[in-house]
């Protein structure tokens, strides 16, 4: 049995693949180092830090859509299918009108990457892409599916830890993700709100989902609605959610008190 554990360091964020194979470990370095590869070129193609990446040209104003990779043109088409799924509240356009898929591409990036590893019959592994957690269908150990939420502050204040903790065990459930503006400030906007301001209303939001992206997207446009989204997440199949309001009040989605980890174990 190998047993792996692998922080990458990408998009300005780490991630971090932990699990367990019986492929031979130079083998598992190999894979590990291709689903690394998939991130970097993620981070080449749509990091709006670099200059010269596509994205950032894109911006400018300095090349076009059906010039640049096919993939642009890919995530561009999958941030217009998520606008209109969450009915306009998840926006890739900026207040500045350019192009903008970070809400979406960390979590893309991020599948894509595990997915080398499935494909390799790897599938009792965990990954965490920025706080953002996916589990493979075959975890093994009990407290992999376990996944703690963090409190709404930034990891360096004395006051971070775990908010609560789910349990995904016996259930169609593999993804958690938090959006909210601990870590990276007001960088949310409200596509509905005059100027697309900084959304305001909660402070955090977690969303569980089968899958990483549906998970991120929704927490992104659940953030930017605010607590009016809790009625709208609950007409939602396949989600569940939980909301920390600006008082620190908690708030839920119907089903989402029943993923609540036991004390047991």
């Amino acid at each position: 049995m190998t047993t792996f554990d692998h922080t990458e360091i990408c998009l300005g964020t780490a991630f971090r693949f932990a699990g367990r194979t019986e492929l031979p470990e130079a083998q598992v370095a190999e894979l590990l180092a291709e689903a690394c590869r998939v991130l970097h070129q993620a981070d080449e193609t749509f990091s709006t830090y670099k200059p010269e990446s596509p994205i950032s040209r894109l911006a400018r104003g300095e090349t076009n859509l059906a010039s640049l990779p096919p993939v642009v043109a890919e995530i561009w088409d999958a941030c217009d299918h998520w606008e209109k799924v969450t009915n306009g509240w998840f926006s890739a356009m900026t207040p500045q009108n350019t192009f903008d898929p970070s809400g979406l591409v960390k979590t893309w990036a991020a599948a894509e990457a595990a997915s080398v590893l499935v494909a390799a019959g790897i599938d009792d592994f965990t990954m965490n892409a920025g706080g953002d957690v996916w589990l493979a269908d075959g975890v093994t150990e009990a407290r992999d599916w376990r996944i703690g939420v963090s409190k709404p502050v930034s990891l360096a204040s004395p006051e971070a830890g775990v908010l609560t903790v789910i349990d995904l065990a016996n259930t169609d459930y593999r993804a958690l993700a938090t959006s909210g503006s601990a870590e990276r400030g007001e960088h949310i906007w409200n596509p509905k709100a005059s100027g697309k301001a900084p959304a305001r209303e909660l402070l955090q939001v977690s969303v569980v989902a089968k899958d990483l992206v549906t998970a991120d997207i929704w927490a992104t446009a659940a953030f930017a609605e605010g607590p009016r989204a809790i009625a709208d997440l609950n007409k939602v199949d396949g989600i569940e959610a939980i909301f920390i309001l600006p008082d620190g009040e908690l708030a839920a989605t119907d089903g989402f008190v029943a993923l609540l980890a036991s004390g047991e174990n």
